[in-house]
């Protein structure tokens, strides 16, 4: 089978966010063959290069997002008009969609309109992106002063909400470039039947921005689409944009709202890392029939020690690991610690963890202060050096190597986060054996289950009570610990990652009609061309034959079987689908 990975500032390159498990994905599928479709975000992550790929990596293709283009291209009459009733319809769409829900708005959008909407989007996308194809590009032309004064009448038109008709000039020219930004994939060369028109399926990494390709894929060429979500890009485009303007925020919003609904709706299978992003689909219109939770794969092998080792912690050390930010709340913990000392006078706790950004770096010398202040140095005598209980620490050092060390260094691991996708660091300290304290966000319930203590976020006293009640309870500690363990191994094993999306892979082809034919000398369809099975050369194919692609401007090549070969000198293997038997 050969797959279309389709990456928005991940794998393959080194700084990615998602890059570790499309990395682990790929290499533990060595069975099929992967061809990389990369979108960069900025000109440091292309600077730092790729990972190491496999030799199953077949064609990798990238393009930047983060760099302005001038295509020079200069459009006629004809073509200006179609932009302009495409964009004008795309800009229609977004400002009738309500700022408040990813599909509707707050106001109740009724439910036919909604549906009109969803396909005054969906036909002013593809029509864009026919328009890229036929004109060679659109970037120039979403620049444009027509791209801005369509959006401008769109957001003056009857019928618009009123966060839209509050637009100023300047709010419209910083949507306008965002949304070019956005759509900066319509206008790539991608979607021919040689380029991601010659794979089986295309597997996006996350939503947004990067599935755009596979819609692409899918409107030109019939090839099926996966979309995996570990962090619903709705929900961060929520999170990161509270500095904008209510006009920006509610348009943006909308635009990535109803590019997520025409996603989920497209797409063959969905795949939410859990149920928390699993709620946000479904908010977004995902069919739940199209919904499978693949947990995500992590790597258990350097937590073995530390697993197997658990008598070693120090039983009244308590350790925060994680990207030190404002999220964490680790002024709660300070003051949640506080209560603890007073209830047991030998505890330290020990944050480890580099500050994200210039943000992160704030907060770090802010929790440092508040420390200082909460808990003066002490020492053991008048002629020893004073030491205070909370320590801030990164790992790397001779102390504290690697994440396993820190988590082995205490017997209570503590998240304190008021904002949480799914706890990877929580995930992490269940390999290690560890019992956990946690604040019920995000998928923490869903990640624990009922082998840790969950306590409301911001509430420093219920969290002091639970690491009390643990802290004072060995045999219940070592209890929890071992059953993290065992969960832990059970469901978010880099194994059980890659046996689940080998199934899926296989189920989406089997029900995916054939999209290539074999023909005969005479150009004839030969019946029976495509089995069912996975293709073995020389058995089922004809060397003979020839292959042509349907659903497009098709190109014939020869070779055994029906798999188009990209790179000729690599063998191939591809899995039919299960309607070619009958043809």
């Amino acid at each position: 089978m050969r797959i279309g990975l389709l990456t928005e500032g991940g794998y393959p390159y080194v700084s990615g966010e998602a890059g570790l498990w499309c990395d682990r994905l790929v290499r533990g599928l060595e069975q099929h063959e992967f061809d990389l479709y990369a979108l960069s975000r900025s000109e440091s992550e292309e600077a730092e290069g790729w990972v190491p790929l496999p030799p199953q990596v077949g064609r990798v293709r990238t393009a930047p997002l983060w760099e302005s283009v001038d295509d020079h291209i200069v459009y006629g009459r004809r073509a200006r008009r179609r932009f302009a009733e495409c964009y004008g319809e795309l800009a229609t769409a977004l400002c009738t969609a309500g700022p408040g829900n990813p599909s509707a708005g707050p106001e109740g959008e009724p439910e036919g309109q909604s549906a009109l909407e969803a396909d005054r989007f969906a036909s002013a996308l593809y029509g864009l992106a026919e328009l890229a194809r036929d004109e060679g590009g659109l970037p120039t032309a979403l620049r444009s002063e027509t791209a801005v004064r369509a959006l401008e009448r769109a957001c003056r038109a009857p019928g618009a909400h009123r966060s839209a008709r509050e637009a100023r000039v300047p709010d419209l020219l910083t949507v306008t470039a965002r949304l070019e930004r956005a759509l900066r994939p319509l206008s790539l060369d991608w979607y021919e039947d040689d380029d991601l028109g010659s794979v089986d399926l295309c597997h996006a990494a996350s939503g947004g921005t990067a599935a755009l390709p596979g819609l692409l894929a899918r409107h030109f060429c019939d090839v099926p689409l996966l979309v995996t979500e570990y962090g619903v890009r709705l929900r961060t485009h929520y999170l990161t944009e509270p500095d904008s303007s209510p006009a920006i925020r509610s348009l943006l919003a909308a635009f990535h709202g109803r590019l997520a609904a025409e996603t989920y709706r497209r797409a063959a299978v969905i795949t939410p890392g859990n149920t928390h992003a699993r709620r946000w689909q479904e908010r977004c219109g995902a069919d739940r029939a199209k919904l499978r939770t693949v947990h995500p794969g992590m790597d258990a092998a350097p937590f073995a020690e530390a697993g197997e080792s658990p008598e070693c912690a120090d039983p009244q050390t308590l350790v925060w690991v994680g990207r030190v930010e404002p999220a964490k709340d680790l002024v709660s913990l300070l003051h949640a610690f506080a209560e603890i000392r007073r209830a047991e006078p030998g505890s330290r706790l020990r944050i480890v963890g580099a500050p994200s950004g210039p943000e992160g770096a704030a907060y770090l010398i802010h929790c440092k202060a508040l420390a200082a202040q909460l808990f003066p140095d002490e020492a053991d005598g008048p002629h020893a050096v004073g030491r205070n209980p909370v320590s801030f620490e990164e790992t790397g050092g001779p102390e504290l190597p690697s994440r396993a060390d820190a988590y082995a260094s205490g017997a209570l691991v503590v998240l304190s986060s008021v904002v949480e996708g799914f706890p990877a660091g929580l995930v992490e300290a269940m390999f290690c054996g560890r019992a956990t304290v946690s604040t019920d966000v995000g998928a923490v319930v869903e990640a624990i289950g009922g082998t840790g203590l969950v306590v409301p976020p911001r509430n420093p006293r219920a969290l002091a009570e639970a690491c009390v009640a643990l802290l004072r309870d060995p045999e219940r500690r070592a209890r929890l610990g071992a059953a993290a363990r065992a969960r832990a191994l059970e469901l978010f094993t880099v194994e059980q990652n890659i046996t689940a999306f080998h199934s899926i892979y296989l189920e989406i082809l089997s029900r995916t009609p054939a999209r290539r034919v074999l023909l005969d000398d005479t150009g004839e369809p030969l019946p029976f061309g495509v089995p069912a099975e996975a293709h073995v050369p020389g058995r089922w194919s004809d060397p003979t034959a020839r292959v042509a692609a349907r659903g497009g401007p098709g190109t014939t090549r020869s070779g055994p079987g029906w798999a188009v070969e990209a790179e000729p000198a690599r063998p191939k293997t591809s899995v039919a689908a299960s309607e070619g038997a009958a043809r």
